[in-house]
């Protein structure tokens, strides 16, 4: 089983290289973002047309995510995450659509990206990204094999962008950002690109300004975290890197799964910590791991 995930920044403007790139890697499950669409516009008849079904959680001009599954209905099992904090009310951003597909729950997830900061921006993302993690933990506890896939808006560590220094004020590598992105793993979940690469230079996203693609002055935002029962079938993770290359290029590029028979363990040998303890070791050092 092949999963990708794919920041599409505008269905409508293209749909054309969206299933050109279908025709040519042929996924099992596709997961998009920044669909920029309203459920009414959303083009499913042209996924069906080349044998896809299709869930969406639609949004006029703004967010928006997909799940398309080739060759079955997406049977979904939940459209935005539980309310945790009073602040956010009826959050009606659409960011995060789950559904069953051959055996695996796949949540789609477009982050918030939580700039400026400091400001109500900033602190939505990490209520966001805390309430990701309570119903993470409970998918956990129900042992439901789970991928956790999409546009986090995290750089993860400093090997994830080509200049980190240049990321310091942005809220992509806040010190906050990231420790919520590790309490996330530390749930027991697996961060599949750094479980088979751990490589420099491996980037999802480069500005379109400034000539950031031609000289490879990228991050790495687009990420997979997969639960024990997906990791120990994990093959491969790679990033589709050729695609951000044509004509009408997306934000990010393509990051694809395989699932096989053959297991696979988590090299990061992730413990449970506090939060204050993930704060303070990459405030010091810069990365959860250095």
């Amino acid at each position: 089983m092949r999963i990708a995930t794919f920041n599409i920044n505008g269905i409508k403007a293209r749909l054309p290289r969206l299933i050109e790139w279908l025709d040519e890697t042929q996924p099992d499950v596709a997961c998009l973002q920044e669909i920029k669409s309203q459920d009414d516009g959303f083009p499913a008849s042209e996924f069906e047309a080349i044998g896809y079904q299709a869930l969406w959680h639609g949004q006029k001009s703004f967010n928006g995510v997909a799940i398309l599954a080739d060759g079955v209905k997406p049977v979904e099992t939940r459209r935005g995450l539980p309310d945790l904090f009073p602040e956010d009310g009826e959050d009606d951003h659409a960011r995060y659509l789950e559904a069953d597909i051959n055996g695996v729950r796949v949540g789609c997830i477009y982050l918030p990206n939580g700039n400026p900061l400091p400001g109500p921006k900033f602190d939505y993302k990490l209520r966001w990204m805390e309430r990701l993690r309570a119903h993470a933990a409970d998918l956990w506890a129900q042992e439901i094999p789970t991928a956790l896939v999409g546009d986090y808006n995290v750089i993860p560590q400093g090997i994830d962008a080509l200049h980190p220094e240049n990321w310091r004020d942005d809220a992509l590598f806040q010190p906050e950002s990231r420790g919520a992105f590790w309490r996330l793993q530390n749930l027991g979940l697996t961060e599949a690109f750094r479980a088979r690469n751990q490589a420099a230079e491996q980037f999802t996203f480069w500005d379109f300004q400034r000539g950031a693609w031609q000289r490879n002055d990228g991050i790495r935002i687009d990420h997979f975290l997969l639960s024990p029962q997906c990791a120990d079938l994990l093959e491969d993770c790679q990033i589709d890197k050729e695609v951000r290359g044509r004509d009408k290029p997306y934000v990010a590029t393509p990051v694809s799964w395989a699932e096989v028979e053959a297991g696979a363990e988590d090299p990061l040998g992730l413990e449970q910590v506090r939060m204050e303890e993930v704060l303070d070791r990459v405030a010091d050092l810069g990365d959860l791991f250095a």
